[in-house]
């Protein structure tokens, strides 16, 4: 099992952006591009070296007015440092 950093932020092979065309959040890389759903593209604009994986949960929480996200934010994490998407 890999260990979250402590502040995670998005690789350097990865760019986050708005796609007119797709009506979505998506990363783009080299070799294409990854659709994101709203919950994901939120999560991972929040990942910018700066924020702890608290503080993006807290933050998250403030603004959709909703508790307990740690674990659905923590999941994505994970997957997307699996995906290295995250550093």
């Amino acid at each position: 099992m890999s260990t979250l950093p402590n502040q995670p932020k998005l690789s350097r092979r990865f760019r986050l952006q708005y796609e007119e065309a797709q009506s979505r959040w998506v990363l783009l890389y080299p070799e294409g591009m990854v659709q994101l759903n709203p919950s994901a593209a939120e999560i991972l604009k929040r990942c910018d070296g700066e924020r702890t994986l608290e503080g993006i949960v807290s933050e998250l929480e403030a603004a959709f007015n909703a508790q307990g996200l740690e674990p659905e934010v923590r999941n994505l994490l994970e997957e997307g440092q699996r995906r290295g998407w995250i550093d």
